[in-house]
């Protein structure tokens, strides 16, 4: 019974091995193609290098012994001999992947730093042109000329006429001895002397009061007494406090009326407490008005206060400017740009090219073609489009300016660090996962996190089920046209434990 299954397996192991001896007898068979392909890898490059290994084109930690391509249709890159220590620092990209991901580099170069500080500020009343119309004597409020809060006045404008028996008796005794002094005029001796002193000191007393030459020269005149007395504004601009009243007392030294010239005003800007040091008095400001959109007013910075808020760490600085027409009012919100230049070139990067986790500041810098690395860096003075560099970066030095694998983000900074690590040469190690493929739709596109939510199929690769989940961009432009909803085929990594990034993505 048991003969029978023996003689089968038998006769099946001869019939392999026959099958095996034929195969391997034949040319041009699988050990021809093993010879080839390890003679290709051992075949030296036109400049008599050995051919070491091909890396994986993103610069994951994935090599091959033969030419092959990644997810994405890129060829592996040859690795010879001398380049795997020298450039395993660095990245190395085609010429092909960086016209792709648009790479551009500019050269660190010295230049003057020019920098702009921006501040919010309010519109003010210039303190130093604000007046207030009081009396100095007791007295009743007989008639207003001038009735409302903020109606706007003319200099020497009636404001109010005022009753007082006081100013009346004042009044009278001027006029009685101006009137004695006409008449004394001719006599000499102690009379005239007298007269004439009590006459002026009956008008010194009204000039003490304020009341103005015109009316007393009318007094003086007519040699009567007026029942009242107006009272007129000594400047231009808007009544910006009434406290008088038809019919009211009033007592020596009490405010009336409080007018404001707003021909010139004052813009309090807040200024950062890191801004402080590149700001001095005289420097010119632009001013921009949310009531007036594309206009910009010129000032100038008048006084920065050596007091600083604790709440915002910020400090107040006066600004300065002209108002003639008074389309600026109080209160406005303003938006404050003082440009500051500096004196002494220095060598500076553009400020896309810093990436920023917080904690360090690394520029990627161009080594040679094709040939990338992270360099940390000792960052000085921002400026509007340039940042000073203290160390780390040589003047001339190719730096990465724009690349839209590397934004400033730091999970993104993370994973360009991450496959700039250096290459294990091919046999090291067992090569590592390179990505997935899905299909699936695009349920929503958060641009500001960078990151895209997909209803995706079920994924062999990962024992995945059909589910709903978020992915993280490695480029932004990979959705660029597209709109949610639409049906997408993608492929993706995962960078770091339960990080998976797309690679790749387009629309079916």
């Amino acid at each position: 019974m048991k003969t029978g299954p023996t003689l089968i397996a038998l006769a099946l192991a001869l019939s392999a091995g026959a099958f095996a001896g034929y195969r391997l007898a034949q040319p041009g068979a699988g050990a021809a193609k093993l010879a080839a392909s390890q003679a290709d890898s051992a075949s030296p490059d036109k400049g008599g290098r050995k051919l070491l290994y091909y890396r994986n084109p993103m610069g994951l930690p994935d090599t091959s012994p033969v030419p092959k391509k990644d997810p994405m249709g890129m060829d592996y890159i040859p690795v010879y001999e001398g380049e795997a220590d020298s450039g395993g620092s660095g990245l190395q990209i085609s010429a092909e992947k960086i016209q792709k991901l648009g790479v551009k580099t500019e050269a660190a170069q010295r230049r003057q730093l020019d920098k702009t500080i921006h501040a919010s500020g309010r519109v003010e009343i210039d303190e130093s042109r604000t007046y207030t119309v009081t009396a100095k004597f007791e007295g009743y409020v007989e008639r207003l000329h001038v009735n409302t809060t903020g109606q706007p006045v003319g200099r020497g404008q009636p404001l109010f006429e005022v009753y007082s028996p006081e100013l009346v008796s004042a009044q009278r005794e001027y006029a009685i001895a101006a009137q004695g002094v006409a008449r004394l005029n001719e006599a000499g001796g102690e009379a005239q002397a007298a007269m004439r002193q009590l006459a002026d000191a009956s008008l010194q007393r009204l000039k003490n009061w304020d009341i103005s030459d015109e009316q007393l020269k009318a007094i003086a005149r007519s040699g009567e007494a007026r029942r009242t007395l107006t009272f007129r504004s000594p400047v231009g601009g808007i009544v910006t406090e009434k406290k008088a009243v038809q019919g009211m007392r009033f007592m020596p030294g009490e405010a009336l009326f409080q007018i404001a010239d707003t021909s010139s005003v004052w813009v309090q800007a807040d200024v950062f407490e890191q801004d402080i040091a590149a700001l001095s008095v005289g420097q010119t400001a632009r001013i921009r008005i949310n009531a007036y959109p594309g206009e910009v007013f010129s000032g100038r910075v008048a006084y920065v206060y050596p007091t600083l808020k604790s709440e915002t760490r910020s400090v107040p600085v006066r600004i300065e400017l002209a108002n003639a027409k008074g389309r600026l009012k109080p209160a406005m919100f303003a938006e404050v740009d003082i440009p500051v230049a500096n004196a002494a070139p220095m060598i500076t990067v553009p400020n896309a090219a810093v990436i920023d986790s917080g904690s360090k500041q690394v520029v990627i810098v161009q080594v040679g073609e094709g040939r990338f690395e992270p360099r940390p860096v000792k960052l000085g003075q921002r400026g509007s489009d340039f940042v000073q560099i203290l160390d780390g970066i040589r003047e001339g030095e190719q730096v990465v300016s724009s690349a839209n694998f590397l934004i400033d983000a730091e999970s993104n900074l993370q994973a360009a660090l991450g496959g700039m690590q250096k290459v294990e040469p091919a046999g090291a190690g067992k090569p590592a996962t390179v990505g997935h493929k899905a299909a699936g739709t695009l349920n929503a596109i958060d641009s500001a996190a960078g990151s895209v939510s997909i209803s995706h199929a079920p994924i062999a690769s990962l024992n995945w089920p059909a589910m709903k989940m978020d992915f993280v961009l490695a480029n932004p432009a990979l959705v660029a046209g597209l709109k949610p909803g639409s049906k997408i085929e993608f492929e993706f990594v995962e960078r770091q434990p339960g990080e998976w990034v797309i690679t790749s993505l387009v629309q079916r």
